[in-house]
């Protein structure tokens, strides 16, 4: 009696790495991808858009140094507090400003008038 022979998987079950263990490499590592497009016309170039892709674990990017998203008010609620917080700053720096204004035009003003009134 002869057994029937086993056909390969077609997934490639017998490699051993399976999409876990991929994507753990990946954002453990960190990929790259980098293209540039360009269009000319008449050999003028009228566009030119550099693509660059960084795919990587939060912990491995900020080995790298990136750490936009800490700084990105849409992203972190801590960014919006300090972006508030300088807002607030510099409007009361204004206002106060301004509040020192008002009182010496104010008194400038009534000067020329009284000025004004003096003179026949």
């Amino acid at each position: 009696m002869t057994t029937p022979s086993r056909l390969p998987d077609p997934y490639g079950q017998g490699s051993g790495a399976n999409l876990a263990d991929i994507l753990e490499r990946v954002l453990d590592k960190g990929v790259v991808i980098a293209g540039d497009i360009r269009i000319n016309l008449l050999d003028i170039e009228l566009l030119t858009i550099k693509l660059r892709l960084v795919v990587a674990s939060v912990d491995k990017a900020k080995e790298m140094g990136i750490d936009w998203w800490e700084s990105d008010p849409a992203l972190s609620s801590g960014a919006r507090r300090d972006e508030l917080a300088r807002e607030n700053a510099e409007l009361r720096e204004r206002l106060a400003r301004l509040e020192e204004l008002v009182p010496r035009r104010a008194e400038e003003q009534l000067e020329q008038r009284r000025a004004e009134e003096e003179t026949p």
